[in-house]
């Protein structure tokens, strides 16, 4: 089959186009975290902006607020509750038994 003849048959695939994940009334803000939150991973990393479907603008204004609220103190800079606790617990019970030993 000719190049000239396969450019004119349109593909079978069906697409669905997506809506964009801010509204054009939505205001990207560092006081707005219900947006926020929603482009920042379970460890609290900003997540890619191919991730996020995003545009460049969009993007840089999401991560300047995102920047702007761990500043404040609204939002964390790590999400890692659970590995803290974890090597918190483990480091009291080695320096506990070390004492134990001494004595």
């Amino acid at each position: 089959m000719d190049k000239s003849k396969r450019l004119f048959f349109k593909s079978k695939r069906s697409f669905r186009k997506r809506l964009p994940p801010i509204q054009s009334g939505d205001k990207i803000d560092y006081k707005n975290m219900g947006l926020i939150s929603r482009f920042i991973s379970e460890q609290g990393k900003i997540l890619s902006r191919r991730v996020n479907r995003l545009t460049l603008k969009q993007q840089r204004l999401i991560t300047i607020a995102i920047k702007q609220a761990r500043i404040l103190s609204s939002l964390p800079f790590l999400n890692n509750e659970k590995q803290f606790e974890k090597s918190e617990s483990t480091t009291r019970n080695t320096t506990a038994l070390k004492k134990k030993k001494k004595k």
